[in-house]
Parts: structure tokens; sequence; C-alpha cells
């Protein structure tokens, strides 16, 4: 099995790209938040021209398939993803094919 690990960085691009083609804007146009708490689980804002948007950790995984999908090209149906808090790192998401 191939294993990679998405950077919290990496998890932000992917939910800027996915809100963007939502709201019909330009990535760079958004702005994203993550968060993680016990009883929510991983959720992020995402802010465009003011207004925000919820996202919880079901859309944080459809936001890593189109991700992986459109920016590694690679197939994000057989992929398992996993996201992960780590004290250093931040949220970030384990992938394996």
């Amino acid at each position: 099995m191939e294993k990679i690990t998405l950077s919290e960085q990496e998890v932000i691009n992917a939910l800027c790209l996915f809100h963007a083609k939502f709201r019909n804007v330009e990535p760079q146009a958004v702005e994203v938040e993550l968060m993680y708490d016990d009883a929510s689980g991983f959720t992020a804002e995402a802010y465009v021209n003011g207004q925000m948007d919820f996202y919880n950790t079901v859309n944080f995984i459809t936001a890593i398939r189109l991700y992986i999908d459109e920016q590694l090209n690679r197939d994000s149906i057989s992929a398992r993803i996993v996201l992960d808090l780590h004290d250093d790192e931040g949220i970030i998401a384990n992938i394996e094919w």
C-alpha cells in the first residue's frame, strides 16, 4: 500500500479549492480556518467576501478527494483518508491506497 500525508497547508488548499468551486470564485479569494473539538470533530469555516460557510468532517473528506483527483492526479475513490490532529503539524490527512 502506498501512503502519503497532506500537511495542514495542503488540507487548507484542498478546502480553498473546494469552496472556490462551490462559490464560483478564485481559490485565492477564499480564507479557511481549521478547527477541531471532541464534540464536533474536524470543522472549518470558509470565508469569501465576508460571507462564512461551515464545513464538517464529511466536507473535509470530500474536499480532499477533489484535491487528490485534480491536484495529485490520483484516484480518490480508492483512497482511505484519515484526518488527524498532530501536536506539531496541526490538522493533517493520512491517505492510503
